[in-house]
């Protein structure tokens, strides 16, 4: 990654903006700050003037301020007060005096091994400059560069990227997002720092040999690195991959909900080889700008995290008189019989069907200086004029439910495993052990009670009357091969500091009622794998507290799949845009790291969407598609306010009163049909 440079000291005195001198290299180094690695620069073009600014980055972080203040006189006040229609005014208006734009610093290599510098040109990302004023801008820019130094535009988002299609590359040579960070050699995925012993695996074959033989194997005070980490990977102080992964992958929303580092680091093995790291000591940093991993001389003297002392406990569930019911039939307080993901599929059955939720609280949060953002609500809604509150929430629900479907299927409760696990003396004396074993901290037998167990529930009979309750509950499935999936739903995830993203199983090729009985069992026995009881003991969910229900949906053949969640992983503060994931077929593919998926960032607030990676497909998708998965985006928004947010009460699905809830955001997997409609098929938490 480049070096940081010297950011000058902010304030008047300091300011070193330059107005109407062409930009040399030694200039642009003066003024430039460092963004996410990268020298950077802000310009603003006057097309009154016909001149343009170069800002002096420590003393004007921001155009709109720079522009108001020091070019048309106004005051940070009268700005603010009126600050939507001032951005659309140089953002959005066709006619616009004022071009804004960031001129950045890159290298690659040439054929001949130099090193090669250019700079690349691009404006904010929710600025919808058509073809003309693109051309103009590069135009405008190039004439005042350095002759030696190369330029090429950047479209900030797709509209901008459509424009471009009608203009020569000769005109206003380009580059794509994805194409000028798609081969960073190190990419930040959770910011975070960690102290501890580095443990580099270069293949996952050496990564299970030295689990299975290293005794007490991995532990909290491991930095684990290697190309792609494992689901199973244990709870440690660090990730590393070497090879690309995409940010909503399992281990990455661990990573998240455990506040523990994680990066693409791509010049591992260069750095190891230089600095000795494998299995040294290291102080590993992550941030937006910053990836840094510094060998320590001595062993340091750590503390256990918090982790270990922490104790969640669980609400006690109903077990009593639970039926089989059908997922619209449940809502969010059936978590304590159902499980978590049931009750909020459940959930949103009623959000899409009674229409009465209020899904525009993340848009009534203050945004200083704004008080609200529901004029950019109404406007991503279409509505011409300023509704009222009443209308706003109408459209919003109404766009909802227009937009995606929630899926058929049963929920099984929990007071179905408990018979079933009471019908089997064999599995009550498995079960014992397991605690006792737990009790003692008896680790060393801990995993093969585990394995034992699984074993045993798989191939115990299920009771006839659960068979029964099962086989009555269901209708015939949509899919004429009669498909079925099965996910897990337990009372022991999805919650504050315990996700338990990709610990429980789920079934995606079930058919015939011999293979459901048994992909219910495998989700069973999922809740007693030897990785599954650890994670809970660590953080003191006790085995007693701990239910399993089930999930039966229909299988629904799907051209695409994938994963939003509603932030930016990566940078927390930016309350604009979703991360979403995507790949042909399910959305398993995307979280299990089997594909890497294409990535695309979606603004729900100004609107607009921009590609980050294309994965491991060969080209994007089509513009319909995307504008389609712009309207998902935003459905994956409204929603957070319900799931997220104060309105469902301490009872309801976020489980908090906190007026600051409908900030946290949702994690979502759906799928595109072959029907050609948006279904859901998990709603939950995203990890924090």
């Amino acid at each position: 990654m480049s070096a940081p440079l010297l950011t000058p000291p902010a304030g008047p005195a300091a300011d070193r903006t330059v107005v109407g001198e062409n930009l040399s290299l030694p200039l642009f180094r003066t003024l430039s700050g460092v963004l996410a690695g990268h020298p950077y620069l802000k310009v603003v073009v006057d097309r009154a003037e016909n001149t343009w600014h170069l800002l002096d980055t420590g003393a004007h972080p921001f155009h709109v301020d720079y522009i108001a203040t020091r070019v048309l006189g106004m005051d940070l006040t009268a700005l603010d007060a009126d600050l939507d229609a001032f951005n659309a005014s140089v953002y959005m208006d066709p006619g616009r005096r004022f071009l804004l734009g960031v001129l950045s610093l890159h290298a690659d290599e040439e054929a001949d091994g130099r090193e090669r510098s250019f700079l690349v040109l691009e404006t904010t990302e929710a600025d919808t400059m058509h073809g003309e004023l693109l051309e103009l801008f590069y135009e405008f820019v190039r004439t005042r560069l350095d002759a030696r130094l190369p330029l090429l535009l950047k479209p900030a988002n797709h509209g901008q990227e459509e424009e471009l299609t009608a203009i020569s590359e000769l005109r206003v040579p380009r580059i794509l997002s994805h194409e000028l960070f798609g081969t960073r050699t190190r990419t930040p995925l959770n910011p975070g720092e960690a102290t501890g012993r580095l443990r580099y695996f270069r293949t996952h074959d050496a990564y299970t040999a030295y689990t299975a033989a290293a005794d007490p194997g991995l532990g909290w005070a491991d930095i684990v690195a290697m190309p792609c980490l494992p689901d199973d990977v244990p709870r440690v102080a660090g990730f590393l991959n070497t090879a690309p992964i995409t940010p909503l992958s399992h281990t990455n929303v661990l990573a998240s909900g455990w506040g523990i580092p994680n990066a693409i680091v791509r010049d591992l093995d260069q750095l190891v080889e230089r600095d000795g790291l494998d299995g040294a000591w290291i102080r590993y940093r992550v941030r937006e700008d910053e990836i840094s991993l510094e060998r320590l001389d001595h062993e340091p003297a750590l503390r256990a995290p918090a982790w270990h002392q922490q104790r969640i406990r669980l609400e006690p569930p109903l077990l009593e008189d639970t039926p089989v019911l059908a997922l619209h039939r449940l809502r969010a307080a059936d978590r304590d019989r159902y499980g978590t993901k049931a009750a909020n599929l459940g959930e949103l059955h009623h959000v899409l069907d009674s229409r009465t939720a209020d899904l525009t609280a993340f848009y009534g949060r203050p945004r200083p200086p704004r008080e609200d953002l529901y004029g950019h609500l109404a406007a991503r809604l279409g509505l011409d004029a300023p509704p009222t509150v009443a209308e706003l929430r109408a459209a919003a629900a109404g766009f909802v439910a227009r937009t995606v479907d929630a899926p058929d299927g049963v929920a099984l409760p929990f007071a179905l495993q408990q018979h079933f696990l009471a019908s089997s003396p064999a599995l009550q004396q498995g079960i014992g052990k397991l605690k006792m074993a737990l009790e003692l901290d008896a680790f060393d037998v801990l995993d093969s009670l585990c394995l034992q167990l699984q074993h045993l529930v798989r191939h115990t009979p299920v009771p006839e009357s659960v068979t029964r309750q099962i086989g009555q509950a269901l209708t015939a499935p949509a899919d004429p091969d009669g498909r079925l999936v099965v996910r897990s739903s337990s009372n022991a995830e999805d919650l504050p500091g315990f996700s338990a993203a990709g610990v429980y199983d789920s079934v995606t090729t079930v058919r015939g009622t011999g293979e459901l009985l048994d992909a219910v069992r495998q989700v069973w026995a999922s809740l007693l794998s030897p990785r599954s009881v650890r994670l809970r003991h660590q953080v003191g969910i006790s085995l007693d507290d701990t239910y399993m229900g089930v999930i039966i949906q229909e299988y629904v053949p799907a051209s695409l799949g994938g994963v939003l969640v509603t932030c930016d992983p990566t940078r927390r503060e930016d309350f604009r845009n979703v991360y979403l994931n995507c790949s042909p077929g399910s959305p398993e593919q995307v979280v299990d790291g089997s594909v890497l998926p294409q990535q695309y960032l979606y603004n729900t607030v100004e609107g607009g969407g921009r590609t980050v990676a294309l994965g491991s497909w060969g080209g994007g998708l089509d513009a319909s598609t995307r504008a389609r998965l712009a309207d998902l985006s935003l459905t994956g928004r409204l929603l957070q306010s319900h799931f997220s947010g104060p309105v469902a009460g301490p009872g309801g699905p976020a489980g908090s009163d906190d007026p600051d809830g409908v900030d946290r955001p949702l994690d979502i997997e759906w799928l595109l049909t072959d029907r050609g409609g948006f279904r859901l098929v998990q709603i939950r938490p995203y990890a924090l």
